[in-house]
């Protein structure tokens, strides 16, 4: 079967608000893994050191339920963006689920954010700018 070349279509709209939405469903995801992981029932377990009970806790804990939810859904939101956009162009639109999981923790966590990841987020940021302009 001939290969049928695809149009390059720059990220515009629809697949940058796709884009977008499916980083911010991943760094969601992982404050809910946080919330999940930090709860007593998965803290008891880990600490019993039993590996079912821990396979059983983190199962049934909500918010690693929860976080998974948003990762799958996420997922069929950006096989949308692939489908549309170079590879090339949206892959580096993942690196803003670092900067946001990493807000996310340092307000709702009080994680540190000391020099040296502050200029890390602030290079993703120009990075994606810069890949984002063509």
């Amino acid at each position: 079967m001939p290969r049928v070349a695809m149009p390059r279509v720059a990220m515009q709209g629809i697949i940058l608000a796709l884009a977008l939405v499916s980083i911010c469903m991943s760094a969601v995801a992982q404050v809910l893994f946080k919330v999940g992981m930090s709860g007593a029932a998965v803290r008891a377990a880990l600490a019993d050191g039993a590996a079912l009970g821990v396979i059983r806790a983190v199962a049934l804990n909500p918010g690693i339920v929860g976080g998974l939810a948003l990762y799958g859904l996420g997922t069929v939101l950006w096989l949308g963006v692939l489908s549309r956009a170079e590879l090339s162009q949206a892959y580096p639109f993942v690196g803003l689920s670092f900067v946001l999981t990493a807000v996310f923790g340092a307000v709702l966590f009080h994680d540190t954010l000391s020099a040296g990841p502050i200029a890390g987020i602030a290079a993703i940021v120009v990075g994606v700018y810069l890949v984002g302009r063509g």
